[in-house]
């Protein structure tokens, strides 16, 4: 297979979709299944969204375990590879991720499976702006936080000591960026699906921003 950006890749966080451990902020208003379900159509979106291009390699990096049937259903139907997250909390498993992949390639561009605003174009514009030396690229979330994060060498600094689930990820991790003297570039704001306020907006939204029902991919929803 020919990449656009072969020395890259593109890394997805996914958890397993395990009903009443994932988009867990929705079961206020939908069932554990339902709210599963959520989590299954916006990983497929991400993984169709990170392959379509064949910009780059794409690697699932998954918890809790890479062998749940989702993962190894979509590894499948998808050019992917599948990887198990490990550490502590969501920083280290991504210093972790993003030491492993660079190790490999010459730069890493990780993203989550929860943002339906984010485009072929947000993910070609964080591999091209990681063509300076001790780059840094991030999108913004409107929550505070951030749906993607580039580098091209290990920084485990940026992960470290990140006040995770808060609304000050962003601003300490750019704050920490600074501090290092990377080339940064900041790519447009993007939002979560997290809430049921987000799925009615994620809904009332354009054609294009629709879920796709996922009906190509048997077996996704076993546990």
């Amino acid at each position: 297979m020919t990449y656009r950006y072969a020395n890259a890749v593109i890394v997805v966080f996914c958890k397993a979709p395990v009903p009443g451990q994932v988009k867990t902020r929705l079961m206020t208003k939908l069932s554990a299944d339902e709210a599963a379900e959520i989590h299954i159509e916006l990983s497929i979106r991400t993984l169709q969204l990170a392959t379509k291009l064949q910009l780059c390699p794409v690697e699932l990096w998954c918890a809790p375990t890479h062998e749940h049937s989702f993962f190894t259903t979509v590894a499948e139907s998808y050019s992917i590879s599948l990887h198990q997250q490990y550490g502590a909390d969501i920083g280290e498993k991504m210093r972790n991720a993003m030491a492993s992949v660079l190790d490999r390639y010459t730069a890493a561009v990780l993203i989550g499976c929860d943002c339906p605003s984010m485009t072929e174009n947000d993910l070609e514009q964080a591999l091209t702006a990681l063509d300076r030396p001790n780059s840094c690229v991030l999108a913004p979330a409107e929550d505070g936080g951030y749906v993607l994060i580039g580098l091209n060498q290990p920084q485990s600094r940026v992960f470290d000591n990140i006040a995770w689930g808060t609304e000050l990820v962003y601003a300490q991790t750019r704050a920490r960026i600074d501090q290092l003297n990377l080339n940064f570039v900041e790519l447009k704001q993007q939002w979560d699906l997290d809430t049921p306020e987000d799925l009615l907006r994620y809904r009332s939204g354009s054609v294009e921003q629709q879920l796709t029902r996922v009906t190509t991919v048997e077996g996704v929803n076993e546990a």
